[in-house]
């Protein structure tokens, strides 16, 4: 189209300003890709702005990771059922597990997905511990299965898990356990994880050891986790109190 074409046809006269705005968007474009990439290699790519395959190829290893887990418990704890889950989990697991390179987060997800199958393919329940395992930093992950490996439990009358107050452990542990030596983000991550009623504790100033008591809900999270699919009292082999006690 001749210049003079393009004025006749451009009556309101925006087509400048069109121009400038079609080039200021795609410097800006060309600028976030270079951020990202700079920071973030995988997102850059996977939003499209580099070599797309590399992303996808990185993604898929780190879900078949997951999945290739959530087979083995599958086949250990329903091994001759024929169970399955729902669509709208296995889209939302895969898809988180998908951005995971974190090998207990992995084997987390994949334990989430095992635990999704259920004879008619219709529980949603674990959607619950999606939304919570999604939130969680593999930091967070670490503290919370030391938890909840070692607290001690037992059951009420009602029939329902309930944790014994602990562990508590010292700050050199709770380094140890989490992975990291910043008692600032320690503090921060275990208010999270109180935020997110997982955990009963945290820091405490002037205290030489921190409660890292797991809630019944992290119980029943980490349960889960294990691709586990009846309850925390049958997984943790615990008996109810006997009548009148």
């Amino acid at each position: 189209m001749s210049d003079k074409e393009s004025k006749s046809i451009d009556v309101l006269g925006i087509k400048p300003v069109a121009d400038a705005v079609s080039h200021v968007t795609q410097a800006a474009v060309d600028g976030a890709s270079a951020f990202l990439s700079r920071i973030c290699l995988p997102a850059a790519e996977e939003l499209g702005f580099l070599l797309q395959d590399k992303v996808r190829a990185w993604r898929a290893k780190n879900a078949t990771a997951a999945i290739v887990n959530a087979q083995a418990l599958y086949e250990k704890y329903q091994a001759g059922r024929d169970a399955h889950a729902h669509p709208r989990l296995v889209a939302s697991i895969v898809e988180h597990s998908g951005w995971i390179d974190d090998r207990t987060l992995q084997q987390m997800w994949g334990g989430l997905l095992a635990s999704s199958c259920s004879r008619d393919g219709r529980d949603e329940s674990n959607l619950i511990f999606v939304n919570l395992l999604a939130q969680l930093t593999s930091l967070q992950v670490r503290v919370l299965s030391y938890a909840c490996s070692n607290t001690g439990k037992y059951v009420t009358g009602e029939g329902l898990i309930m944790p014994q107050r602990g562990p508590y452990v010292d700050m050199a542990a709770l380094q140890e356990i989490s992975g990291a030596n910043d008692i600032h983000r320690i503090d921060m991550e275990l208010d999270h994880l109180r935020a997110l009623e997982l955990i009963m504790g945290g820091l405490r100033p002037g205290a030489t050891h921190v409660d890292i008591t797991p809630t019944p809900l992290a119980l029943n999270l980490f349960v889960r986790c294990q691709g586990f699919t009846g309850s925390a009292v049958e997984f943790f082999n615990l008996k109810p109190p006997a009548p009148g006690t």
